[in-house]
């Protein structure tokens, strides 16, 4: 499941023009924002550097656990990764969140407990407390589990800068086999426990704060696990 290859491999979007889209909006939703200075200006990632670099955003969702969660406040200072996905998708969510475990355990030992992973489900009615910790647990059991009402997460998406997610059509199926999909080249092995007969589609991007509460950088489709972990140093810089 969790790979540990760093190899370049392509890796699909769900939404065509994912990232020129969510480009369009961090700058669209940074363009009253802050001057602060940037201490990671002059620093190279190996994703897609916004600019300006926005800053951490503000929602408040529920944990699996039934506990609000101030996404700003709890993670504030910290390096944090998080994702926008469910559960039932096909193939982007399950690859970006074992591309993220692989980055973590090559992540020095000093930075491993400061770092943040937040997962927040764009499908929350079916994605239920249950469901959705049991999925991300495969992964790791220190993964923060995010779900709301329908406003509450289409809330979350737009403060951080992206389009919310909108549900789709079926997703097509093995013949005779409903839970079973086509993988296409670059997926994590994976399987489903129910039928595929819908789609949720969403910004495929793994976005990358700061320790200075800023968005240096964020990853696509096709960034690697060694990709990640070069970077999350960089991220726990403070400038200081």
């Amino acid at each position: 499941m969790l790979r540990e290859d760093g190899g370049m491999r392509p890796r699909p979007r769900l939404r065509a023009g994912a990232t020129a889209l969510l480009a369009v909006a961090l700058l669209a939703g940074c363009a009253s924002s802050s001057t602060t200075p940037d201490p990671t200006a002059s620093l190279a990632f190996h994703g897609v550097e916004p600019d300006p670099v926005p800053a951490r955003p503000s929602f408040t969702l529920t944990t699996t656990e039934g506990k609000r969660f101030d996404f700003l406040a709890e993670t504030k200072g910290r390096p944090t990764l998080m994702y926008f996905g469910y559960t039932n998708c096909p193939d982007e969510c399950i690859t970006a969140m074992a591309d993220v475990a692989a980055a973590l355990r090559r992540a020095p030992a000093e930075l491993k407990g400061d770092i943040r992973v937040v997962f927040v489900t764009t499908d929350p009615k079916r994605d239920t407390a249950p469901k959705l910790r049991t999925w991300l647990d495969q992964f790791s059991t220190e993964f923060i589990a995010l779900r709301g009402t329908d406003d509450e997460v289409k809330a979350a998406q737009t403060a951080a800068g992206v389009r919310p997610a909108e549900e789709e059509g079926p997703i097509p199926t093995l013949p005779g086999k409903p839970n079973e999909h086509p993988h296409k080249d670059g997926t994590a092995p994976h399987s489903h426990s129910g039928p595929l007969g819908y789609s949720v589609g969403h910004t495929n991007v793994i976005f990358a704060y700061d320790a200075t509460d800023r968005l240096p950088v964020v990853y696509p489709g096709g960034v690697t696990p060694a990709d990640i972990a070069a970077d999350l140093p960089l991220l726990a810089r403070t400038g200081k």
